[in-house]
């Protein structure tokens, strides 16, 4: 459950969300509209934000924009193993699929952090949708993930494991859903977690990580990855 929720939409918030390219396309007033409707809630790490198979309309469900700290989206098998589809940063909005559709939840949302979490909740998206360039942006929202889906299925059925790793480091430093910001060389993300986003186990993640290192496409650091060369590790996600 989440801490008790706040309605202060600080100014730093307010930089960290309109930091997000989809956010920042949206009118003033749009913008305005969708802040004004939303909670502050705060969830502990380790907390679910939701679950899959949770109704879109359950209590603390809507769509949600992430303020601060980090949140994986994920699910898991029958014999416990985990896949993590995403990892949100902060200025991410998410959630929108079943108010969309009304159908359950599709994945388990949790945040790795604390974090601070701007919920809409159902009845007032669905407010806002009645306006058309809303629902025209969260299209377009729409349209971005299922562009990254197919790039995902394309890169699984046609690529090599060293391609799939150098373009998933190059998705994550480029902010995954909107891939619109200057690219960072830091990815901020432990080895389990992105041997959990490629299907493939710790060990078999390490060996491909380590042979980019000594090739000088990537800095292995203490919970993270240091992108060396972005030329090199594009060529790869290329070619190897």
């Amino acid at each position: 459950m989440p801490l008790p929720p706040s309605s202060n939409i600080s100014a730093v918030r307010r930089r960290t969300m309109g930091a997000d390219p989809w956010f920042s396309s949206l009118s003033q007033a749009q913008r305005e509209a969708l802040l004004g409707a939303t909670t502050l809630t705060h969830w502990r790490r380790g907390a679910m934000v939701y679950r899959r198979g949770d109704p879109p309309t359950a209590a603390g469900g809507g769509f949600y924009g992430l303020a601060s700290g980090m949140i994986k989206l994920s699910t898991l098998s029958e014999d416990g193993r985990e896949s993590i589809f995403a990892v949100l940063e902060p200025g991410s909005w998410f959630g929108e699929l079943s108010l969309i559709d009304g159908a359950p939840r599709t994945h388990n949302a949790t945040a790795l952090s604390a974090v601070e979490v701007l919920l809409v909740p159902s009845e007032s998206f669905a407010g806002l949708m009645g306006d058309l360039e809303f629902s025209h942006a969260i299209s377009r929202l729409l349209a971005t993930r299922t562009r990254l889906l197919f790039a995902f299925m394309e890169d699984s059925v046609l690529r090599g494991l060293r391609a799939r790793v150098a373009r998933r480091l190059l998705m994550i430093a480029r902010v995954d859903s909107t891939q619109l910001l200057p690219p960072r060389r830091t990815v901020p993300l432990p080895q389990e977690s992105l041997a959990m986003m490629l299907g493939v186990t710790r060990q078999t993640l390490s060996r491909e990580l380590n042979a980019m290192a000594q090739e000088g496409l990537i800095a292995l650091k203490y919970g993270h990855i240091e992108i060396i060369s972005f030329d090199a590790l594009e060529r790869c996600g290329n070619q190897c």
